[in-house]
């Protein structure tokens, strides 16, 4: 079984990684670059407008949330650490100051980071789109 699986994988030609993750950054289609991958705020399309590769198989789950709280959190942090030892605020102050940027910051990177991830899926054929069905794996 676990033959078949890597003979099929070699027969497929290889996708270019960092240009679909790149397309998927920019909420595009991983395959053409041209064809919006969303179809609302987080709602990817079920398949690109322009070259109609499918694109419901993605499973990006909660990987773009963790990434997006891992950026987040380090720029915020080592910003508010830097205030801290430059100026002299209250907790109120910072409060006014490190909330807004952080929810904003939260938003504006969630749909980039999850078509990255879709782009990356696509681009190694994860979740279907390799055109075949996942199977679980047989010990």
């Amino acid at each position: 079984m676990a033959e078949e699986i890597s003979t099929e994988f070699r027969q497929t030609p290889a996708r270019a990684v960092w240009p679909a993750v790149w397309n998927g950054t920019r909420c595009r289609c991983p395959k053409c670059g041209e064809g919006r991958m969303f179809g609302s705020f987080l709602k990817t399309r079920d398949d690109c407008p322009v070259c109609n590769e499918e694109l419901h198989h993605h499973r990006a789950d909660d990987f773009p949330a963790y990434l997006v709280v891992f950026i987040v959190g380090h720029i915020i942090v080592g910003a508010y650490m830097g205030f801290e030892v430059m100026f002299e605020l209250t907790t109120w102050q910072h409060l006014a100051i490190w909330v807004p940027i952080t929810i904003l910051s939260a938003i504006a990177l969630i749909q980039p980071i999850k078509g990255a991830v879709v782009g990356l899926q696509w681009a190694l054929r994860m979740h279907g789109f390799g055109g075949t069905e996942d199977r679980p794996e047989k010990p």
